[in-house]
């Protein structure tokens, strides 16, 4: 007479089977891309300003080496406009999965919020930070042949005894040109005139002297001009020297221990973005720009490469923003 097996145990087997065969047809059908490791696809990166610019430089500079940490393709996608506003909405409307990120500079990252009246997006809600990749300072710079003051304190002595005399050019309203000068007038008491240009013309007009003396220009673009002396490298805006031109001081070590305006750059997702996924970009960015051939390219260019943590760069976003409106504030400036 055959024996039977317990009740109990025939449900044990049922169930065990049930749960065994779930198991292989789950393993044979494939993940939603959400629970496969990330990243299994191309990124894209965006960037707010044409090509050629400094966002995009540096966006580039770091994209070849993120494909081969990543093993995946890089994609730099240009959609300039609106003072980087129109990439960083695009962004923040992405999916938050760490394939659309941006490349944002201060303006976008800090400044626009209170400087356009009207902005589709939120800089501290709307996107969330990954990595600070670089600081680039401003230089204040002069013509020497049209204000031959040597070093800044003569600078400011020399603005100071002639009020509305002496003019700086900027690349626009609201650039960090711009509010460099007006943070200088705040601080110091100086009373310089801003002529907001359009790009590059700013610079050129520094340099024939004739309507403008003086300017703040990130480093990129003046260094060549500074090294070949047609201007005069007076001071940089951050709060510490640049490894680009370490023998220029900066504004803070001269007297204004709170002044630092200097521009910067950084990665940044859609808010919601998994923690760990931006911490995967942080840790390959941090990688690169430790690499020696990187890390010059970066200097050379007059930028200080960091490569901090998503809390960190999420911590120097909000001191950037509350900074800026001050002086937006101040100096009441509009783009729009």
């Amino acid at each position: 007479m055959p024996v039977r097996a317990p009740r109990s145990l025939n449900s044990f087997s049922r169930t065990f089977g049930m749960a065994l065969l779930g198991m292989l047809l789950g393993a044979a059908l494939p993940r939603p891309a959400a629970a496969q490791a990330y990243p299994n696809k191309p990124i894209t990166i965006e960037v707010g300003f044409s090509a050629g610019g400094t966002t995009d430089i540096i966006a580039r500079l770091i994209a070849d080496e993120l494909r081969k940490g990543l093993g995946q393709a890089i994609i730099i996608d240009n959609k300039s406009g609106a003072g980087g506003n129109i990439a960083a909405e695009y962004v923040a409307k992405s999916p938050a999965d760490g394939y659309t990120l941006m490349m944002g500079s201060v303006g976008p990252l800090a400044v626009n919020g209170s400087l356009y009246s009207k902005i589709a997006f939120n800089n501290l809600k709307d996107l969330a930070p990954v990595t600070l990749v670089a600081h680039v300072p401003n230089m204040l710079v002069v013509n020497p042949k049209t204000l031959p003051v040597k070093t800044f304190g003569e600078f400011v002595k020399e603005v100071k005894a002639h009020p509305g005399k002496y003019f700086y050019a900027s690349t626009g309203s609201g650039t960090s040109g711009h509010l460099s000068g007006v943070m200088l007038n705040m601080m110091a008491g100086t009373d310089l005139t801003h002529v907001p240009y359009k790009g590059a013309v700013a610079l050129n007009d520094v340099i024939a002297g004739d309507a403008v003396q003086c300017i703040f220009a990130t480093m990129p673009s003046v260094v060549q001009h500074v090294r070949a002396g047609r201007l005069r490298g007076l001071a940089v805006t951050s709060l510490k020297r640049s490894e680009g031109m370490p023998d220029i001081p900066t504004i803070a070590e001269l007297g204004y221990p709170e002044f630092d305006a200097s521009s910067w750059f950084g990665l940044v997702g859609p808010a919601g973005m998994p923690k760990e996924v931006a911490l995967t970009v942080q840790r390959d960015v941090a990688r690169i720009l430790k690499i020696a051939e990187i890390r010059e390219k970066f200097v050379q260019q007059g930028a200080d490469p960091v490569g901090d943590t998503p809390d960190e760069f999420g911590a120097y976003m909000r001191k950037e923003t509350a900074k800026w409106a001050k002086v937006v504030k101040a100096s009441g400036a509009k783009a729009d």
